[in-house]
């Protein structure tokens, strides 16, 4: 296997990693804004319907949808390097 061969093979290796990780940021996001559409905002807002409202939920599962998803790519990432140990 030549050089150009294997840095071609590494780095569709690394744009394959990367669009699995967007992938799962983007439906980690979308999962988060479903599971924040339960929560009765206007217990803990003046203006639930009002559109900063709307931003803060967007925000919310922003936040907790892009920390869910790296948490579950981590975990593969450290899955993975696991098993070269045993």
């Amino acid at each position: 296997m030549s050089v150009d061969t294997a840095l071609d093979l590494m780095e569709r290796q690394a744009s394959v990693a990367g669009l699995v990780q967007i992938i799962f940021i983007l439906a980690g996001i979308v999962a988060a804004w479903f599971a924040l559409q339960q929560v009765r905002w206007d217990v803990f807002l003046k203006r639930p319907n009002h559109p900063l409202s709307k931003l803060l939920l967007i925000l919310l599962s922003i936040v907790i949808g892009y920390n869910a998803a790296r948490f579950l790519i981590d975990y593969m990432a450290l899955t993975t390097v696991l098993r070269s140990l045993f």
